[in-house]
Formats: structure tokens, C-alpha cells, sequence
């Protein structure tokens, strides 16, 4: 650990530089602390009964909406990502349904072959992972793309499809139920239709996987954030965490730097902190999930007010017609009486969109009636 004067300097330094920004939805007061960690799992460069779970490598047919083929830069969300047809034609690359039953056999993409599904679905999940093959020889592998679908949460399916109870849900016990219904895991890991392809980044267990930011995570410190914040950017972050049991009762308040971002991480008060590898960093970070309180801190050399006045705004809503009924005492279907429209309404919605202040005209109504008893 570092020095109290080292300490003490850090925290001068960022009082000093940055002023503390309190953030969070609209209408909110806390935001979302989750974790994640790095998966270490066992792994064979070549497929046998034992290991049979390809991890893929990026297909070379993907493409992505923008981008040159072949890109280092991959967006994680939020881009158009397809293949081309014998035709020609653009279409939806393959979803994990597909995949799994082999949509991508024979192309020679395996990077290597895992024991278990369940083994694939957490590096997947997590971003990265440290393969230990057969040899001893530890594998790392890091993100690289993904098929283009949206991700779905599979601890939610089990719950709603009664799989698994909401107050037994547990990495583990995912894991369980997997393993005793191999068909009916299948189905429910489809229903996510996204998959994640992989790329080789080392062949040693030294140091940290490389964030999206890249440069490598520091157990503790570093985060997965909204692509709406910039990378680099540092976070205090105060909650009441699950961390030495499933009660949120160890408290923890500490600056964290954003350096890496995920599918599954949306919002402004929203963060994954990474715990670090193995074991004892999954306990942790499969137990934190928890509300806390963000501040962002922005460079003293930002004037907020200015930067403010810049930022755009959402119109102002028109206020919807009211409808007037006129009610008959007798049953069957009468007329509505036309929407009362106030003009200022009308005038302030034509301001904003820019176009004329016009009276908007009433359409006749008589072959609008409704039952009304």
C-alpha cells in the first residue's frame, strides 16, 4: 500500500485540480455499484471429450456499420453489426442460438476449447479470462467483438421461468442447474442472444487485463462505466457493499478511475468494479449489487455554468387535448364533443419545432363516436 504521505498528496493533488460533482438519473439520489472479475478456468488448445466449449476468435465476415473490416476498434454497444448473405445482401450475424449449433464450425476460429458452458458464458460475462491449458501454460484472452445483439440477462430468465428460486440466484447456482439440465440450459442460454468473440493477449499469469481505455485494470480501483463518461475520468464512489458476506453492511467510500465499459453498464451513476482474478475476486464480485452515491470529479479549469449553456435540452411537451364526453342517459354509441385545444400550447409546440405558429384545425368527428355507458 502507499505511504500516508503518499496519501495525503494524492488527496491534495485531486482537491487541488478537480471539483466534486454529485450525479445521478433524473429524480434519483443513488446509482448502481455491481463487480466483475477476471475468470481463471481450465482449457485445451485442441477439442476432446473432456474440453469441447470452442471460444471463438472474430469472425472475418462481421461487419460493423462505419468501420473497415478487420478494426482494432470495436464498439461494445450501439452499432449496426451484420454479415453478408450468399447474395450479397446485409442481414443479422448469427445469435448464440446459432452459434451454438455450430454456425461457425469449420472456419478454423477456435482460439481454445473450455470444459463447460457455464466455463464460456463467465468469460463472456466478464470481458476477459486466463485459460490454464493443459501444460500448465496460462492463455489470456480480452474482448474483441460481439455479434451485434442486445445483452439478457440469464439470471433473470431462470428466475421468471421458475428455475431457479429469486432468493437461491447465485453464480454457483446457475452453474448447478446448468449442469444437471444440459437441454433446458441450452434453451435458456439462447434467449440471450448475444455473443462475444475473443482475441489473445498474453501467454503469462503477470499483471491485470486491459480494460477498454487500454491499459491494464488495478484490482480495487478501476471501473466499468457508461461510454457517456470519458475514460480516465475519476469517480468517488460511497455504498454499503455485500463485500465479507451477502448483508451490505462493509462500507466503502473510495476514488475509483473509469477505464473500461460494458454492454450491461448504462446510465450516468452507474459502475462495475473490477475485484481482480480468481476465486476470492468472484465471491466479491458476484455478491455486490448494491446502491451508492457518485461524484464525479471535473477538472477546476471546466466552467460548468458555460459549458451548460451549450448543452441542448429536451422541448417542452404540448399539453395533450382535453376530451369532453357528452354523456347521454340513454345506452348506445353518441357523438364526442371536439378536443379543447389551448392555443398556447399550440403556439409554444410550433415555436419549438420551428415552424409557424398556425391554429391547429379540428378534424370532424362524426365518424369518430364511441360507446359510452
Amino acid at each position: 500500500g502507499r505511504s500516508p504521505q503518499d496519501s495525503h498528496a494524492a488527496r491534495i493533488f485531486f482537491e487541488e485540480n478537480f471539483q466534486p460533482v454529485r450525479i445521478a438519473r433524473l429524480g434519483e439520489v443513488d446509482g448502481l455499484v455491481t463487480g466483475y472479475f477476471e475468470p481463471i478456468v481450465q482449457g485445451s488448445r485442441f477439442p476432446n471429450p473432456e474440453f469441447h466449449v470452442p471460444v471463438y476468435r472474430r469472425p472475418p465476415d462481421l461487419v460493423v456499420a462505419g468501420r473497415k473490416p478487420g478494426s482494432n476498434a470495436f464498439p461494445n454497444k450501439g452499432a449496426l453489426i451484420s454479415r453478408r448473405d450468399r447474395n450479397g445482401q446485409l442481414v443479422p450475424y448469427y445469435d448464440r442460438a446459432a452459434i451454438e449449433a455450430g454456425a461457425l464450425d469449420g472456419q478454423k476460429l477456435e482460439i481454445c476449447w473450455l470444459k463447460d458452458p457455464s466455463d464460456l458464458l463467465a468469460v463472456q460475462m466478464e470481458g476477459s479470462g486466463r485459460v490454464i491449458l493443459e501444460d500448465g501454460t496460462p492463455l489470456r484472452i480480452n474482448y474483441d467483438s460481439h455479434n451485434g445483439y442486445s445483452f439478457s440477462s440469464l439470471s433473470r430468465a431462470l428466475i421468471e421461468h421458475h428455475r431457479i428460486p429469486r432468493k437461491e440466484m447465485s453464480a454457483q447456482r446457475i452453474r448447478e442447474w446448468m449442469t444437471a439440465h444440459p437441454d433446458e440450459a441450452a434453451k435458456e442460454r439462447a434467449a440471450n442472444r448475444s455473443y462475444v468473440f475473443f482475441r489473445v493477449t498474453g501467454l503469462s499469469n503477470d499483471g491485470e487485463p486491459v480494460g477498454a481505455q487500454g491499459v491494464p485494470l488495478t484490482a480495487g480501483r478501476s471501473i466499468a462505466v457508461d461510454r457517456l463518461h470519458e475514460y480516465g475520468t475519476p469517480f468517488f464512489i460511497q455504498a454499503n457493499l455485500a463485500l465479507d458476506s451477502a448483508k451490505p453492511v462493509s462500507r466503502f467510500s473510495r476514488l475509483m478511475i473509469a477505464q473500461d465499459t460494458g454492454s450491461a453498464i448504462v446510465g450516468p451513476a452507474r459502475a462495475d468494479l473490477y475485484w481482480g482474478a480468481g476465486d476470492d475476486a468472484a465471491r466479491i464480485a458476484n455478491r455486490v449489487h448494491n446502491a451508492g452515491r457518485f461524484v464525479m470529479l471535473l477538472p477546476r479549469q471546466l466552467d460548468m455554468i458555460a459549458a451548460g449553456k451549450h448543452m441542448p435540452l429536451p422541448l417542452a411537451k404540448p399539453k395533450f387535448a382535453e376530451i369532453e364526453v357528452s354523456k347521454h342517459p340513454s345506452k348506445g354509441n353518441v357523438p364526442l364533443a371536439g378536443p379543447k385545444l389551448d392555443p398556447r400550447a399550440t403556439a409554444a409546440y410550433a415555436h419549438a419545432v420551428g415552424g409557424p405558429r398556425t391554429k391547429l384545425k379540428r378534424l370532424p368527428l362524426h365518424s369518430a363516436e364511441r360507446s359510452v355507458r
